[in-house]
């Protein structure tokens, strides 16, 4: 990992718009599910040319010698000018570390993300340990971050189990809501507060704009819920949500998490990646719709080129200099 100028810039600037800048390819960041190895790191996929159906590996990027020593689950944002990138991720490693298990890193786990900064995707920052979610959680796990342009901040938001406060040991029934903290530098954190609570342990929430709201996608784990559902909001912060579609992907995958959203470069066309988990060659698997607003996705017909065990992460669509410099600088 090659370390660059880690202070945080803010929102404002007289930097080019990159919006205007012809979009061309795809990157995707992930770790990998390696129990006999320590992959739980920063991976990067580079998608061939301007195809999201087809992807190279191009190896790891970011290692955390912090915490867990684990990263897990990242998500990279864009700031709103295009000229840097942050990447938050889940401070847990599952395999080689601590084998408390599953329950107890539920009660007692890392309560910090792990935060590094980028201005260009081939250099990362050394990443930092940011500690966001209060003490009466049990753990802060797959985090994202959400440029809220309405609020002029970033919404970072992530899955806790919540405890009592007089519960100090966290020894008492929870379950996971998505809880939420704004930021505008990723250094300095608003106080934690619940951004959905349904009453039902809910992770891996992931957000998309369009046409002026939001639409969300989270994982129901709770028996017999919703499974992988997707729903629409005003706004980032909003609680007003109208459910569009429930148990995505699981007549035909099974177990799914991890959802990740994109939009096509080339076309009014999204795509929406679920992390089939619990069986072999468990990684992503595709969806795509033409028209977002219906919640209708449809299994993607044709070949799907992603190597297996590819695990939770972000695809950020690319600007063509992006594109090639990322391509130059990890291809051999």
């Amino acid at each position: 990992m090659t370390q660059v100028d880690a202070r945080p810039a803010s929102a404002g600037g007289r930097e080019p718009d990159r919006a205007a800048q012809a979009r061309f390819g795809y990157l995707l960041v992930h770790f990998v599910e390696d129990p006999y190895g320590h992959e739980e790191r920063i991976h990067y996929s580079l998608s061939r040319g301007d195809d999201p159906t087809a992807w190279d590996r191009l190896g790891v990027v970011v290692e955390s010698r912090l915490g867990t020593t684990g990263l897990r689950d990242p998500h990279v944002v864009r700031s709103p000018r295009g000229d840097e990138f942050f990447l938050v991720a889940t401070d847990l490693r599952v395999f080689g570390g601590d084998d408390a298990g599953w329950d107890a890193w539920q009660r007692h786990g890392s309560r910090s993300l792990v935060v590094a900064r980028s201005t260009d995707l081939v250099q990362w920052s050394e990443p930092r340990l940011v500690e966001v979610a209060p003490p009466e959680a049990g753990m802060a796990w797959a985090p994202e971050a959400f440029w809220d342009a309405r609020g002029g901040h970033y919404v970072v938001h992530w899955s806790s189990t919540l405890y009592d406060p007089a519960d100090t040991e966290h020894a008492g029934e929870s379950y996971s809501r998505i809880l939420c903290a704004t930021t505008t530098d990723f250094v300095t954190f608003s106080p934690a507060r619940v951004l959905l609570d349904t009453g039902r342990t809910t992770i891996d929430t992931t957000m998309i704009e369009h046409d002026g709201r939001v639409f969300r996608f989270h994982k129901d784990n709770s028996p017999g819920g919703r499974e992988l559902y997707m729903d629409v909001v005003p706004h980032a912060l909003s609680d007003d949500a109208v459910v569009l579609a429930e148990r995505i992907g699981a007549d035909r995958f099974g177990h799914v998490e991890g959802p990740l959203v994109f939009r096509a470069n080339d076309a009014e066309r999204w795509y929406l990646f679920v992390d089939q988990y619990g069986e072999a060659g468990q990684g992503y698997r595709p969806f795509v719709t033409d028209d977002l607003t219906s919640g209708a996705w449809k299994p993607m017909d044709g070949r799907f080129d992603l190597p297996d065990r590819t695990k939770h992460g972000v695809v950020l669509p690319l600007h063509d200099d992006e594109w090639h410099r990322i391509a130059e600088a990890f291809h051999p």
